[in-house]
């Protein structure tokens, strides 16, 4: 039957238009599902019984879904999580039951956790400690650094280098406390003779030790652990333990040692902002001159330069360079430094002292030869003594173009004799033996010896710039 035909039915029992249309709403809901046409059941259709007991068997604390605050009152049927077993029809109403979480409530467990913080009877109270912020406390759980290993420097390397001042012994040095290949050039040609000298050679105590037990005579030779001179037909494998020390003749001088910084800048390109490069060339000078012992003769010079790669005082090559940029600028080279974020001098000597003690030099009495320290900084020498090296004289360093400056102003001018160009004098350095000038170095000289406390006289043309 149509629907037209149940409509002309019911207007002949006297039903109204309404009724018949709310009827066939009732027909349509009540009626028999027709079938789709659609393959494929869709997904949101009804929900996963599995994930219904999954959610019902949760925590409550979890979700809303058995959460009942008011179990068994008013509507018990309509309550989901009411036992029906304990449900009578004849049930009145009764007091509210209050839901009870199964956790504290949050001002609970606040006061726990506050509880567990409160300062212990034998600690200070808050107005004491912050009269006493002053002092930097440690907390006792707060980790505390370990102490540092004692130094260890040893002599990967030893090799002849000849220059113009003589030939020396390149070092090569690792320590456990950077991973800079330190150096240090000694200058002792009298180890390229055959028996005893009147001074103990200058030898390293690392680079002469046994390494290892399956070190060949080979393995020691290639590494410069030789005596005499090394040749093909000269091989000559130093012994591992040095000699005992003897008694020195008493006008035997102290070696010369020099405690250099690396300078790339100076002694490479010959730059003449600073004299870095002449100093080193200066102080392999003066150590390759011979000795002259009272009552003796003459003995070959020695010495050590200890060559640290401690780029522009400690601040690297990178920041140097920009200091330059601020020197230009008008600023000195301790402003520059300062500017940068950077101490005046960063430099540090404990490896150096390490070097010295492993050549057997600067150590106190009867542990070896003291020095004689080419320098003009006496902060140097403060902190080489605080390390426990035994300084006997501090040997100044006068950059030569001040030497001649005063030699030029207590000697007259001899036409013709000055003017003379002299041929180029071989050094160590890009600089060589010549003279290092200029405004800028002048400047740089200046800085060190009014702002750094540098031990050099000034000229009263400096006196005037400064």
């Amino acid at each position: 039957m149509d629907m037209h035909a149940d409509y002309l039915a019911h207007r002949e029992h006297g039903i109204s238009a309404d009724a018949v249309a709310d009827l066939a709403l009732l027909d349509a809901l009540t009626g028999p599902v027709p079938l789709s046409q659609n393959k494929f059941k869709r997904r949101d259709q009804d929900l996963d019984p599995l994930l219904l007991a999954s959610v019902a068997a949760a925590s409550p604390t979890r979700h809303h879904y058995t959460h009942d605050f008011f179990p068994a009152v008013d509507m018990p049927k309509a309550e989901g999580s009411y036992d029906w077993t304990k449900w009578k029809g004849d049930v009145k109403h009764g007091k509210r039951l209050p839901y009870v979480s199964q956790q504290a409530p949050r001002s609970h467990r606040l006061q726990k956790e506050n509880a567990a913080l409160q300062p212990a009877e034998n600690l200070p109270s808050p107005r004491e400690r912050a009269q006493s912020s002053a002092v930097p406390a440690v907390s006792a759980s707060a980790p505390t650094l370990p102490p540092k290993p004692e130094l260890e420097v040893r002599c990967m390397a030893r090799t002849r280098v000849p220059t113009p001042h003589g030939p020396v012994f390149l070092h090569l040095y690792h320590n456990n406390r950077d991973n800079k290949e330190h150096l240090a050039l000694v200058v002792d040609p009298a180890q390229f003779e055959e028996g005893s000298s009147l001074a103990p050679p200058i030898r390293s105590r690392t680079l002469d030790a046994v390494w290892s037990e399956n070190e060949t005579d080979m393995d020691r030779i290639v590494r410069g652990a030789y005596t005499g001179r090394l040749g093909p037909n000269s091989r000559t494998v130093a012994p591992s333990q040095p000699a005992a020390p003897t008694s020195l003749h008493p006008a035997l001088p102290a070696p010369l040692v020099r405690m250099h910084s690396e300078c790339f800048t100076g002694e490479t390109v010959g730059s003449m902002r600073c004299d870095c490069g002449e100093q080193l060339d200066e102080a392999l000078r003066q150590m390759a001159q011979p000795i002259t012992v009272p009552g003796v003769g003459t003995i070959p010079g020695r010495g050590v330069v200890v060559y640290m790669r401690q780029e522009g005082r400690g601040i690297g090559l990178l920041s140097k360079i920009r200091a330059y940029n601020l020197q230009d600028l008008g600023h000195d080279t301790v402003q520059a430094n300062l500017m940068l974020g950077h101490g005046a001098d960063e430099r540090g000597y404990e490896v150096a002292v390490g070097i010295m003690r492993d050549l057997g030099l600067g150590g106190k009495e009867g542990q070896g030869e003291g020095m004689r320290l080419l320098t003009n900084n006496p902060d140097k020498v403060q902190a080489l003594e605080a390390e426990g090296l035994r300084i006997l004289e501090r040997v100044p360093m006068v950059p030569r173009s001040w030497q001649k400056r005063v030699h030029a102003h207590a000697e007259p001018h001899i036409a013709g004799e000055d003017d003379v160009e002299e041929e180029r004098i071989p050094g160590a350095t890009m600089i060589g033996g010549e003279v290092t000038h200029g405004e800028d170095l002048d400047k740089y000289l200046r800085t060190k010896v009014l702002r750094m406390g540098h031990m050099l006289p000034l000229h009263h043309s400096d006196l005037d710039r400064s």
